[in-house]
């Protein structure tokens, strides 16, 4: 089995805004295998980058424990800090340093010397396919560009747990979709990597378990067919009919027919949703018939982390 890269125990943050108590983080416990690609995946204010921050060292929980790379990060900031690497939201780039630089001298102050860093600087460049940027100025880089600079430069070091905050936001879809077969590439060697999205398809892209957070304390954990098969609620069965269809009395059929957890109509079309796609399609099918009315087409949709994401966090509208 493998070891813990991080373990977190009733996680609490809570800020003051004017007198007024805001807890950003409430109660968070979880764990992160070594060698695991781990999402916290949730919308924006979740509490997402704040639970980022208190694992890196950067945000003093109010309360709660944690072991990230086997060290304190409140008792021992600096033992974690030697251990992990964190690419955050914002460009950190040294806008005076070149890219090449800005590696540089991170290896400088971790300690390596002057050639050790420049050629481990020249090695995650090559491999970032930033080669021919080693000596552009920071400003002159994409915002890609800078992205893999970033993470190139939190692993100089060699860490033991990858942090990423929110690593594709901004980007261009083929930017994005490129980092992610970086990052693919780095878990498949065995890097443990965390990272904060709110992106569906980045976590279905990139990371092995799920937690889902909202509102500061965590929904559900687990796998992505754990989360769909445990949270992901129904199946849609999508039933069209011919256009000008009444479909009152067959939509108060389908509400009682067994495994129907609730049925809707919109025009011509009957929604119906269900833990149980094998029986009830065929039971709507024959309702339909039944009813005199003529299906068009038949589509089932299954369980997704979208359905997962919608069936814990909700549909309303975020700042």
């Amino acid at each position: 089995m493998a070891a813990i890269a991080i373990a977190t125990e009733d996680l609490h943050k809570t800020y003051s805004n004017g007198g007024k108590a805001v807890k950003a983080v409430r109660g968070i416990s979880l764990t992160v295998q070594e060698g695991e690609s781990f999402g916290l995946l949730g919308p924006n204010g979740a509490g997402k980058s704040t639970t980022f921050g208190m694992l890196t060292t950067r945000v003093k929980p109010t309360s709660g424990s944690m072991r990230v790379a086997g060290a304190d990060p409140v008792a021992d900031p600096t033992e974690v800090k030697r251990r992990i690497g964190a690419v955050t939201q914002q460009n950190t780039l040294d806008r005076q340093l070149t890219a090449l630089e800005n590696l540089e001298f991170r290896g400088r102050f971790a300690g390596l010397s002057a050639r050790a860093a420049r050629a481990r600087g020249r090695e995650l460049l090559d491999r970032f396919g930033l080669g021919d940027r080693s000596d552009a100025m920071v400003h002159r880089l994409s915002g890609g560009q800078a992205q893999r600079v970033m993470i190139a430069r939190a692993l100089l070091t060699r860490p033991a747990i990858l942090f990423l905050d929110e690593p594709t936001s901004g980007l261009d879809p083929q930017t994005r979709v490129n980092l992610w077969e970086l990052l693919r590439e780095m878990h498949a060697e065995g890097q443990t990597i965390v990272l904060t999205t709110h992106y569906l398809e980045e976590a279905e892209a990139l990371c092995e378990r799920i937690a889902v957070v909202d509102h500061g304390t965590m929904l559900a954990s687990g796998s992505q067919d754990e989360l769909k098969t445990r949270e992901g609620g129904d199946a849609v069965v999508t039933l069209v009919h011919e256009p000008g269809a009444e479909l009152t009395g067959l939509l108060g059929t389908a509400q009682r027919i067994p495994g129907v957890s609730r049925a809707e109509s919109e025009g011509a079309t009957l929604r119906v949703y269900t833990g149980d796609v094998e029986g009830v399609v065929p039971a709507v099918l024959r309702a339909s018939l039944d009813a005199g009315l003529f299906v068009l087409d038949v589509a089932v949709r299954r369980p997704s982390l979208e359905t997962v994401f919608l069936a814990l966090t909700g549909r309303e509208y975020r700042e």
